[in-house]
């Protein structure tokens, strides 16, 4: 599952602990990242601060959706398994679409997704792999979508940060959980009074 050991959840400080058992009880699992991550607290903790200051933000236009879609769309872009199939999920969950993960990770650009969305992640694709080539004209392409300055630093911000966690999935070899495919794509089962 990863090229280096995973502690035991028993084992680690009590405030990791209490957040990985949030995660499982509203997931129903413990996202492989978690753990695998877990073998170094201090960085573990900035690691998920900053995720959660990026993605449970609940200022600015971007939906918790097209936050998905970012991670997705640029992880793919980095060859990012876990990203991909791990925030597919979240994106199918968001969007209530079941093939929209698929569609943004293959080709954003053939995608069900809204001229908005699109030139959203045109952004974000340049900021992921042409970072330098930036230029007020790609600003300018995304104030007409209802974008402001901030909106657009979130874009380039996860798209960042998700490139750390790419890299960081890919050499150390996190495999997503089997529960991430099918998340989103079939209907949960309701549970019984």
């Amino acid at each position: 599952m990863s090229r280096y050991p995973m502690p035991e959840l028993k084992d680690l400080p009590e405030d990791m602990r209490q957040r990985i058992l949030e995660v499982q009880e509203k997931s129903g699992f413990v996202p492989n990242v978690f753990l695998a991550l877990a073998r170094r607290p201090a960085e573990w903790r900035a690691f998920f601060a900053y995720h959660d200051a990026l993605m449970l933000k609940e200022t600015g236009s971007l939906t918790k959706g097209e936050r998905e879609m970012i991670v997705t769309a640029t992880s793919a872009a980095n060859n990012c398994l876990y990203c991909v199939v791990a925030h597919g999920a979240i994106l199918r969950i968001y969007e209530k679409k079941p093939l929209v993960a698929d569609q943004v990770a293959v080709n954003y650009r053939k995608a069900d997704i809204t001229p908005r969305q699109r030139a959203m992640l045109d952004f974000a694709m340049k900021v992921c792999l042409r970072s330098h080539e930036i230029e007020e004209a790609d600003f300018e392409a995304l104030h007409p979508h209802g974008f402001d300055d901030e909106d657009i630093w979130d874009i380039a911000a996860i798209t960042a940060f998700f490139g750390l966690s790419n890299r960081m999935a890919s050499f150390s070899n996190m495999m997503p959980n089997p529960e991430f495919y099918l998340l989103g794509r079939v209907p949960r089962e309701k549970k019984k009074e």
